[in-house]
């Protein structure tokens, strides 16, 4: 898995910088005229190129696996936190193989970074992970990215159920609009008609009105010929 190749690629970082540790103790030890001193300056550079790439390696390989969340956030942070500091140790490092004597010893063997009984800053790390071995910090994060794993799938469950029922929302919403606007058509046609037959019914009533005339007229017409002709009767 990438995050064993990770820690045992710092494990193996941290070699060196210990070792550099020592070579440059040793080194210090000698006259800067011995050849001594000068063959072990030698291995120092080389070693010192060779972690200076480690620390990139390592950077680059951290950089991938937060960006395609192979590991926690968490376990981003905890990794950032020992490159840091071996970046912090590599500089002391450099200073302590530019500088001899008393002042580069005390930076390589100071109790303030580099003491003895924390030479790697292993202190600084969550109090989660102090004093677990590599296998045990990742089953750890096993555990916590499969917790995520199932937080998440269940997620997924909740919203594929709220999608359904956002379709199904939506489906029912125009089987209703279908209804409003067969009513509207409805609605529409019904009042046409109520034009329509109020039309007629002015019409029938005008109608109505000159027939009643009509019937007045005739019944007064008899009226008058009846009061004229009686009297003539009677004569």
């Amino acid at each position: 898995m990438a995050s064993d190749t990770w820690l045992k690629d710092y494990e193996a970082c941290a070699s060196v910088g210990q070792e550099l540790m020592v070579l440059i103790n040793d080194r210090n030890k000698n006259g800067r005229t011995s050849s001594t001193y000068t063959k072990l300056s030698a291995q120092i550079r080389v070693k010192l190129k060779t972690f200076s790439n480690e620390v990139n390696k390592l950077r680059q390989n951290l950089i991938r696996a937060s960006s395609s969340y192979h590991i926690t956030q968490r376990e981003v942070e905890r990794r950032q936190m020992l490159i840091d500091n071996l970046i912090t140790k590599e500089k002391q490092i450099n200073e302590a193989f530019k500088n001899e004597g008393s002042n580069s010893r005390n930076t390589l063997i100071g109790t303030d970074t580099f003491g003895n009984n924390d030479p790697w800053g292993v202190k600084d790390e969550p109090e989660d992970f102090q004093g677990r071995s590599n296998t045990e910090v990742r089953t750890q994060q096993q555990q916590i990215i499969q917790q995520q794993d199932r937080g998440l799938e269940s997620l997924s469950h909740v919203i594929t159920r709220q999608k359904q029922m956002a379709i199904d929302i939506g489906d029912e919403v125009d089987s209703q609009n279908v209804l409003i606007d067969d009513i509207g058509e409805h609605m529409d046609r019904t009042g046409e008609r109520l034009i329509k037959e109020t039309r007629h019914i002015k019409i029938v009533d005008r109608k109505s009105n000159t027939c009643g005339y009509w019937v007045a007229i005739v019944l007064l017409f008899i009226a008058i010929i009846v009061i004229v002709a009686v009297p003539y009767s009677n004569k």
